[in-house]
C-alpha cells in the first residue's frame, strides 16, 4: 500500500494539472522598482514644468498637472519634495530604497529630467538652448504672426449662440474628470473665439502630450521635402545591440512611412501595462535615453502590416531626423529656425532627454495660440505670409489612412489622427492632433476652420474631439472657396 501510494504520488507531481496550468500567469510585479522610480520622476517633470515653465503655482500645479498621479508624493503644503528656485529645479521623494528624482528648467527646452544617480550639483550638465528670440514684438505685431488681435464682431454668418453653446459644451462638462483649460477658434483665419479657464492666461504653456507627434512630422517633413529624407529609403540609423552584419538585420527593411504610420512593426514595448515602468516611460520620467530605446527594440511583425500606437516609433523617427541634420548644433535649432519663429509660435519648447534628443513624442509645452498657428499652417496647405514651407504632397500624406488601419477604420494617418470610418456627423476631410488629458488642433478644410482645446483631463478622461467640432461645426457655414 504504501508503494502503490509512492506511484500515485509521484504521478501527480509529473502530471499538468489545473493549478500548475494557472502558476504559468505572472502575478508578481516584476516592475516594481521602475513604476516607483517612474512615478517620482513623473512627479518631478510635472512639477518642474508646472512652476518653472507654465509658471503655474504650486496650489495649481498639485490640483491638476498632477490630478492625474495616482499616489503623488506630499501635498501643496508640503512633503517630501523640494523645490529650488534658484537652480529652477525639483528633487520627489526620500531615499527609501526608492530613488530621489530629480528635473530641472533648462533654458530653451523646458525642464529636464535626471537619471536616479545625478543630483541637483549635476544640473549644468544638462543640454540648453542658447538662441535669441524672433524680431519685434508679439503684442504689437496682428494675429496670427503675433498677439495683436481686432476687438470686432464675428462675422455675419457666423451663429453667436451656436458658438456660446459650443463653448459652453466644451467647459461646463458632466464629468468633473474632464477639465478644460482653453477653446479657441480659428475661421478664415480669424479667432473668433477664444476662452480660458480661471488660472489660465493666453500666455500659459501646458504639455502636448502626444500632440507633440503632430509637430515631429511637419519638421520630418520639411525635410522629406527638401529630400535630406525619404519615406521609403532605409532609415539609416545604427541598430542595437550591434551585429556583425547591418545589411542582413531584419529590421533594416522598417521604413520612416512605417513609423509615422505607427505599423513599425518592432516590439511594442509600452504594451501590456509597461508604459510607466519600461520602454519609453524611462526615457520620459526617469532619465534614459530616449533614442537608444527606439533603437534596441526586435522586429516582431512584417513593417506596415499592423497598426500598434507606440511612442518609440515616433522617437526613432526623430531619430532619424537627427542623423540627416548632421550636428549636435544644428539639430537643437531645428525645430525654432525651421518652424516655429516662422510663423509665430514663440512659446513653444520641446523638451530633451538628458543626452540631448528631443522627446518629440510628448515632451513639448506651448499654448492655444501657438498651437493654433501651427493648425494654421495646415488650414493654408503649407503656406505662410506667401511662403511655402511644407508641401502640399506631405500634408496629404499625413491625411491618408495607414494601410495598417483600412480593417479598424481608418482612424489614423501620418501621426495625426483621422475622422473614423464609423462618424458620419464630421466631415471627412477633418483631421486632428490628439494628447493625452485631452490635447487637440482639429483642422477642418472644408469649414476653413481650426479648434484648440487644451485640457488637465485625468481619471477616465474620454474628452472626444469629434464630438467638439460637431458642436462647433454647428455654428460656422461651409468654406465656399475650397
Amino acid at each position: 500500500m504504501i508503494r502503490r501510494s509512492a506511484v500515485v504520488l509521484a504521478l501527480a507531481l509529473l502530471l499538468p494539472s489545473s493549478r500548475a496550468g494557472a502558476q504559468q500567469e505572472d502575478r508578481y510585479d516584476y516592475w516594481a522598482f521602475n513604476r516607483g522610480t517612474v512615478q517620482r520622476g513623473v512627479q518631478a517633470l510635472l512639477m518642474c514644468n508646472g512652476l518653472f515653465t507654465s509658471h503655474r503655482t504650486l496650489e495649481q500645479v498639485f490640483a491638476q498637472e498632477l490630478a492625474f498621479v495616482r499616489e503623488p508624493v506630499g501635498t501643496a503644503r508640503g512633503g517630501d519634495y523640494a523645490v529650488d528656485t534658484a537652480r529652477k529645479a525639483v528633487a520627489v521623494g526620500a531615499p527609501d530604497g526608492t530613488p530621489v528624482m530629480r528635473a530641472a528648467f533648462r533654458n530653451g527646452l523646458g525642464c529636464v529630467v535626471m537619471a536616479p544617480d545625478q543630483d541637483f550639483e549635476d544640473t549644468d550638465s544638462l543640454p540648453l538652448l542658447a538662441m535669441d528670440p524672433p524680431a519685434g514684438d508679439p503684442a504689437t505685431m496682428p494675429w496670427p504672426d503675433g498677439d495683436l488681435v481686432e476687438d470686432t464682431p464675428a462675422p455675419s454668418d457666423v451663429d453667436p449662440v451656436a458658438l456660446a453653446a459650443a463653448s459652453s459644451w466644451a467647459f461646463d462638462r458632466a464629468s468633473p474628470e474632464q477639465v478644460t483649460l482653453s477653446l479657441l477658434i480659428v475661421h478664415r483665419g480669424r479667432i473668433i473665439h477664444e476662452r480660458y479657464a480661471p488660472g489660465v492666461t493666453v500666455a500659459t504653456r501646458t504639455r502636448t502630450w502626444s500632440t507633440a507627434k503632430s509637430i515631429a512630422v511637419t519638421l520630418i517633413g520639411m525635410l522629406v521635402d527638401q529630400g535630406r529624407m525619404s519615406l521609403d529609403q532605409p532609415l539609416g540609423v545604427d541598430w542595437l545591440p550591434k551585429v556583425a552584419s547591418p545589411e542582413t538585420d531584419p529590421r533594416s527593411a522598417v521604413r520612416l512611412r512605417h513609423l509615422l504610420n505607427m505599423s513599425s512593426g518592432l516590439y511594442p514595448v509600452d504594451d501590456g501595462g509597461l508604459e510607466y515602468a519600461t520602454g519609453s516611460g524611462l526615457s520620459y520620467w526617469a532619465g534614459a535615453s530616449a533614442a537608444r530605446g527606439a533603437r534596441q527594440r526586435g522586429l516582431v511583425r512584417e513593417p506596415g502590416t499592423f497598426w500598434d500606437y507606440e511612442n518609440y516609433d515616433t522617437i526613432l523617427a526623430v531619430y532619424a531626423m537627427k542623423l540627416a541634420l548632421g550636428d549636435e548644433k544644428t539639430y537643437l535649432e531645428f525645430p525654432r529656425r525651421a518652424l516655429f519663429d516662422r510663423i509665430g509660435m514663440r512659446n513653444t519648447l520641446v523638451g530633451v532627454d538628458r543626452f540631448g534628443d528631443f522627446v518629440l513624442s510628448s515632451q513639448v509645452y506651448t499654448n492655444a495660440r501657438d498651437l493654433a498657428r501651427f493648425g494654421l499652417l495646415y488650414m493654408n496647405n503649407g503656406m505662410w505670409d506667401g511662403e511655402r514651407l511644407l508641401s502640399e504632397d506631405w500634408i496629404r500624406f499625413v491625411r491618408t489612412p495607414a494601410p495598417a488601419t483600412a480593417a479598424t477604420g481608418n482612424f489614423y494617418g501620418g501621426q495625426w489622427w483621422l475622422v473614423p470610418d464609423t462618424r458620419t456627423d464630421v466631415p471627412r476631410d477633418a483631421y486632428s492632433t490628439a494628447g493625452n488629458r485631452g490635447q487637440y488642433v482639429v483642422v477642418v478644410p472644408s469649414h476653413d476652420l481650426v479648434i484648440v482645446r487644451r485640457g488637465l483631463d485625468y481619471g477616465r478622461q474620454g474628452f472626444n474631439q469629434w464630438d467638439l467640432t460637431r458642436e462647433v461645426l454647428k455654428a460656422v457655414p461651409e468654406a465656399t472657396d475650397r
